[in-house]
């Protein structure tokens, strides 16, 4: 079985981005050299996810309010008690999930028709990895 390992670094413009992040999946899948097998696609944050779904902007703006909605951004949390101001961001995260596996066939991403890859900051404007794992044959 091959293994191959990249890693993406993302430092988001805002507070809370979504990042299409497809093409660099399926960059790794090919430099994998994998024709049969999956991908993982985890963040290596915990206010940061990656998720699956159409890249459509309305859809992507229904996502952000619906986070909103069930974590919203407010100062009682008890995680600020730490001195910290992101427990929304750590509930967002938990809401999205933090990998996603996907399937390799034929040496290419094997994604549905509409689905895209995505990168979900929480808590942006600094540094954060993304690790991309190719395993197969």
């Amino acid at each position: 079985m091959k293994s191959f390992t990249t890693y993406e670094i993302f430092k988001t413009q805002r507070h809370r981005e979504y990042v299409n992040i497809t093409r660099k999946v399926a960059e790794a899948v090919k430099a994998s050299g994998v024709q049969e097998g999956m991908v993982l696609v985890s963040a290596m944050h915990i206010t940061a996810g990656v998720y699956v779904n159409d890249a459509e902007d309305g859809l992507i703006h229904d996502i952000d309010e619906w986070l909103d909605k069930l974590a919203p951004p407010r100062p009682d949390y008890r995680h600020h008690q730490t001195g910290e101001t992101n427990g929304d961001s750590h509930l967002k995260r938990l809401l999205i999930g933090h990998q996603v596996i996907l399937p390799v066939t034929k040496g290419a991403l094997d994604l549905g028709p509409w689905e895209q890859v995505y990168y979900a900051e929480f808590d942006g404007q600094r540094p954060k990895r993304v690790i991309i794992k190719v395993m197969g044959e």
